[in-house]
């Protein structure tokens, strides 16, 4: 592309050969990364616990899913505008307006009166979330090589690994003490810690050129997997599936987002560039990050609630067994690259954590009509151990093969992918639970109704296994190093990276 839009110049203060860790001169960097992850990851965790206490005191159980997919939709579309920006503006003012939004999203949500305020307040969420997660791992990608990039990982799964515990534990504390306002109200501090460190610690002069944002492109995908999503959680509610509104819906969304296509194939700066999908190995990797994110979201907003309603557990107790999910997956992501990924290759590594995933989601699938809070445990333990591996080198390898000034979108692509996964996910699996509840006649609190409404989403989640499994068969054969060979081709032929001076990683 042309210089005048994609050029940057970007530095960070570090030697050429300090070490990874907090006490390095690239550690405050890494602490503030850390503590900006800190903040979605306690978001991610918490609130999955407290669903139902907030729907005994907002109502609305059939619009639950909604909590989790219009954040998820609100993150998905702008992940892709923040990553066009990060490559035009830089990183630094994307995540302190990203931690700024996530921030009063948070307080309006604390104060929501209503299941449809809480819903629209989450949006606001997601659009901070949008930028803080991505932002972070671009970040990470320009100051560390591909082999420091295992062990920072090691640093960023820790804030994923301590929210596992952390977030479940106070969602459900909250929830039992009938506080779970609460469970919003707790980012306040983290998001002004974060925001502190980033000012503090990161540093960048960028050389900002004139670009283009391409709005029509933002405003269509938004209004497509709006209404994609939209008919996926009301058909069956509020319209029957075959009648002339769901058809509409569907018709409507599928045409906007042929135009989408269209569109960004035309776009002088795209919000998702195409050539993304023209390279194999970013095409499989973005699939990955899409089966991944289905995957996490049919767990994590399903397992409290069908844990507290077969079993009648406490939300302590539902929350500690999904715990196990997201402390599985950075045990497994910190000793990805270490282990696996840099002496095996990507392709192995994945494969490995894919067979994990599909054994984890068997296991939940094939036992839930015996609802155990250890059974659903280990399940959860093993699928999270799987997606550390799927998720984390599948990442790595797409920032990797692809040069500096591209490196932010590709991210984006692969959060994106995973976010527009997680939103579609809830809106499939809470309609395939509400279908349940609504042929049983009985209400979704009733232990055999939630029995069988959790079994049959688990069922959905180990069929969205196998179909991940796929997409890790057909990727290609790569190491870090041919990977990193690969970006720096890229560099080289690109007369955009020529003329900027772009960080070399450190």
């Amino acid at each position: 592309m042309p210089l005048d839009r994609r050029a940057l110049s970007l530095s960070v203060t570090s030697p050429s050969h300090a070490s990874v860790g907090l006490r390095s001169e690239r550690g405050p960097i890494l602490l503030a990364l850390m503590v900006s992850t800190g903040v979605i990851a306690i978001d991610a965790t918490i609130l999955a616990t407290a669903v139902p206490s907030v729907v005994r005191d907002l109502g609305g159980f059939a619009q639950f899913p909604w909590l989790f997919s219009v954040y998820l939709l609100a993150q998905a579309v702008s992940v892709p505008v923040y990553a066009k920006l990060a490559d035009t503006v830089g990183r630094k003012p994307l995540m302190l307006l990203g931690i700024g939004l996530f921030l009063v999203g948070s307080v309006l949500c604390g104060f929501a009166w209503s299941m449809p305020a809480l819903i629209a307040f989450r949006a606001v969420q997601g659009l901070g979330a949008g930028a803080v997660q991505p932002m972070a791992i671009t970040i990470a990608g320009d100051i560390y090589s591909v082999a420091e990039r295992a062990k920072a990982q090691g640093y960023l799964a820790s804030v994923w690994a301590i929210a596992s515990v952390v977030g479940p534990t106070l969602g459900g504390v909250f929830s039992q003490l009938g506080i779970w306002r609460w469970i919003f109200f707790v980012n306040v501090p983290l998001c002004l810690v974060a925001g502190g460190l980033i000012l503090r610690s990161f540093h960048e002069r960028v050389e900002r050129r004139q670009h283009r944002v391409d709005y029509l492109g933002s405003v269509l995908l938004t209004t497509a997997m709006t209404l994609v999503i939209l008919g996926v959680l009301e058909g069956g509610q509020a319209w029957a599936w075959a009648s002339p509104t769901s058809v509409a819906v569907f018709v409507v969304g599928g045409l906007l987002l042929a135009t989408f296509a269209l569109v960004e194939r035309r776009a002088a700066e795209p919000v998702l560039p195409l050539w993304v999908f023209s390279r194999r190995l970013l095409a499989t990797t973005t699939a990955l990050s899409l089966g991944v994110g289905v995957i996490l979201i049919g767990l994590t907003s399903f397992v409290p609630t069908y844990l507290e309603n077969s079993l009648g557990v406490p939300p302590l107790v539902a929350g500690l067994a999904l715990a196990a999910l997201t402390l599985g997956w950075p045990l497994s992501a910190t000793l990805s690259g270490r282990i696996f990924y840099l002496r095996l290759g990507f392709r192995p590594t994945i494969l490995i954590g894919l067979a994990l995933i599909v054994a984890g989601s068997a296991t939940l699938a094939l036992l839930s009509h015996s609802p155990s809070v250890a059974v659903v445990a280990i399940g959860c333990f093993v699928t999270g151990m799987g997606m550390g591996l799927v998720a984390t080198p599948a990442l790595i390898a797409a920032q990797a093969s692809v040069a500096w000034h591209e490196r932010a979108v590709a991210t984006g692509t692969s959060m994106f992918a995973r976010s527009i996964g997680s939103a579609v996910g809830a809106a499939v699996f809470g309609a395939v639970a509400n279908a349940v509840i609504a042929s049983s006649g009985r209400p979704e609190t009733d232990p055999s109704t939630a029995v069988a409404s959790g079994s049959a989403v688990f069922v959905a989640v180990l069929v969205a296994s196998v179909l991940t499994v796929v997409a890790g068969a057909v990727m290609p054969r790569v190491t870090a190093a041919s990977a990193e060979e690969s970006g720096q081709r890229s560099a080289e032929s690109s007369p955009t990276v020529q003329a900027a001076s772009a960080p070399s990683p450190r």
